[in-house]
């Protein structure tokens, strides 16, 4: 299995698609830089969606968005469960002779 490593910073990204936009292409900095070309040309994507110059996917707002509410429904679900059982377990206490 591969070892993977952190994520690229933002700065390091934006300034891969600023030189795609200037010219230059996700192969070649891929040779000049770590990243793979296909990295490259994802980001060059993302940003475009961010910028509202594509529409067919989501923008990393709403990724983000997304990410957030899915720990929150996790989070709610869990406590939930923590509900039902203390409920059971005190229906249970309750309906003990005293």
């Amino acid at each position: 299995m591969p070892m993977s490593r952190p994520p690229y910073p933002p700065e390091f990204r934006r300034q891969m698609v600023e030189l795609v936009r200037a010219g230059r292409t996700p192969e070649e900095l891929a040779e000049e830089f770590e990243p793979t070309a296909q990295s490259i040309r994802n980001w060059v994507v993302q940003a475009d969606r961010d910028a509202g110059r594509r529409a067919d996917g989501v923008t990393s707002a709403e990724k983000d968005e997304l990410a957030r509410l899915r720990r929150e429904v996790r989070q709610l679900r869990e406590e939930r469960e923590i509900l039902k059982k203390e409920a059971v377990f005190f229906a249970r206490e309750t309906d003990r002779p005293k």
